[in-house]
């Protein structure tokens, strides 16, 4: 036979709060059982007749009764971490795994799924899922990269960075570029609408109807954009554009253009403009560093949200559509914030080369 229980103790302050929790109308129901099981055994009542008033079992009600003499009421808010299921794979399997996705590929592709893997370790796939997230391993995933060779990398990017996070006073910071080669694209039927379900649907094959060449000037501290479209690309274009940028912009200031490597920024005739227009500097980004230019990051723009999803008939409806796009972009320009000096790039592509070196 069970002993009678003796009643629990429970201070004042602890009681008012269970009458709140149970009184309340947002306490959630677990919480309130577990209230309710020590407001009764601190009344007096038998450990049996309690447990048939709640409608719980003696050891739900024993263990609660102990939850709140270890750890208070706040021991009764939350449930205890429970142990799960023991581990059935064992260490050296795992370490065989991740040494599989890292070192190894299948003789039919070029990385491991978790199938695959799977199958050859003989082990489910849930198994191998678990091992990749906990060892962060995708394999699934690709990323590019291209070091500069440029002997002179390091003087060129402390100079373009330099001119975006410590303009000169006075003057105007420019990043300049092409994109060339814009298509006007007409797809071969109509496209679908948006429906409620269903996203906007359209053929894969299209129609090319020619091309443009976008040139833009992205002035680094406003946002605000100078662009013009010309059907090629060569130094005769380029002269035409840096003029354009010269009549917009005032004649009192110094202009500083940040300009990649392509031949026509240095053709003869270019370095004879400069000449008779003291007052453009041209910074040059290092070889194979064109993320480095700014105005690249106004290209992926207006490509993600005007063209590659536009439909146009002509060359000249693709000039009114990127026109009128620059036109809304400089209503209320943003300008993109470089923020990476020079030394914590430098630093990056220290550890880039040595990961190159040592193959890891």
């Amino acid at each position: 036979m069970w002993k009678p229980a003796r009643a629990l103790r429970v201070r004042l302050d602890d009681r008012e709060w269970l009458e709140t929790l149970v009184d309340s109308g947002k306490t959630p129901q677990r919480v309130v059982l577990r209230a309710r099981i020590v407001l009764g055994a601190a009344a007096g009542h038998s450990n049996n007749g309690l447990a048939k008033e709640l409608g719980v079992s003696r050891p739900t009600l024993l263990r609660w009764r102990q939850r709140y003499v270890e750890a208070g009421v706040a021991g009764l808010l939350k449930d205890a971490p429970r142990p799960g299921r023991r581990k059935r794979i064992r260490p050296e399997k795992v370490e065989a795994i991740v040494n599989a996705t890292l070192h190894t590929t299948p003789r039919d592709a070029t990385q491991w799924s978790v199938r695959s893997l799977a199958q050859a370790q003989r082990v489910s796939p849930a198994t191998v899922h678990r091992i990749w997230q906990a060892a962060n391993l995708q394999p699934h995933r690709t990323k590019t990269f291209k070091l500069s060779r440029d002997p002179h990398f390091v003087r060129k990017l402390r100079d373009v960075v330099g001119l975006y996070m410590n303009p000169p006073a006075k003057a105007l910071v420019l990043s300049v570029d092409e994109k060339s080669q814009i298509q006007a694209l007409d797809r071969t039927q109509p496209i679908l609408p948006l429906r409620p379900g269903l996203p906007a649907r359209q053929t894969h094959d299209y129609t090319r109807h020619g091309t443009t060449t976008l040139f833009a000037a992205l002035n680094v501290l406003e946002g605000h954009v100078i662009e013009t479209c010309q059907p090629r690309h060569t130094h005769t274009e380029f002269l035409a554009f840096l003029d354009k940028i010269d009549r917009q912009t005032s004649r009192r200031r110094d202009i500083h253009l940040i300009l990649d490597n392509y031949s026509t920024h240095k053709h003869p005739t270019v370095t004879a403009w400069m000449i008779e227009h003291p007052r453009f500097h041209f910074h040059f980004t290092p070889t194979g560093a064109s993320w480095l230019n700014l105005v690249e990051r106004f290209f992926a723009e207006i490509t993600r949200k005007r063209i590659r999803r536009g439909t146009f008939r002509s060359v000249s409806a693709l000039i009114a559509a990127i026109r009128a796009y620059v036109r809304e972009h400089n209503k209320h320009p943003r300008p993109f914030i470089w923020t990476a000096t020079a030394a914590a790039i430098l630093r990056k592509i220290k550890h880039c080369k040595q990961a190159l070196e040592t193959g890891h």
